[in-house]
């Protein structure tokens, strides 16, 4: 199956949609080329290489979880600002925000479902 139904949308991970659980409503997340130039611009790189070399590194502070994410749910159609996305809460804490994550990338640059980072 290529996606989940969620609320009447379907993640599909052949286009980079993944589905997460935040603040109470189950969201859909996409890198879409916007986001992944949003987040080029973030974090200071030239390319795609440069992001997924820095995103490979394992080193994340807070605020780039939030920017991922942000510009993860905005791909997918929520337009949050980061300062909305800084506020929202999920079940398990840091570990869900860091697995949501790891879908994201997993999905955006490939890889075998479940590896934490990604694989351009």
């Amino acid at each position: 199956m290529a996606g989940r139904e969620i609320g009447g949308s379907r993640a599909n991970r052949r286009r980079g949609e993944v589905e997460a659980f935040l603040d109470g409503e189950r969201r859909i997340l996409c890198l879409t080329l916007g986001a992944l130039a949003e987040l080029e611009t973030a974090f200071a790189v030239d390319d795609l290489s440069g992001l997924a070399a820095r995103f490979s590194s394992g080193r994340l502070k807070a605020a780039d979880m939030i920017r991922i994410i942000g510009a993860g749910l905005r791909g997918g159609g929520n337009l949050l600002s980061d300062d909305e996305v800084a506020a929202m809460s999920a079940d398990g804490g840091l570990l869900t925000y860091a697995g949501i994550i790891g879908e994201l990338l997993t999905a955006t640059f490939g890889g075998e479902e479940g590896q934490a980072g990604p694989n351009p």
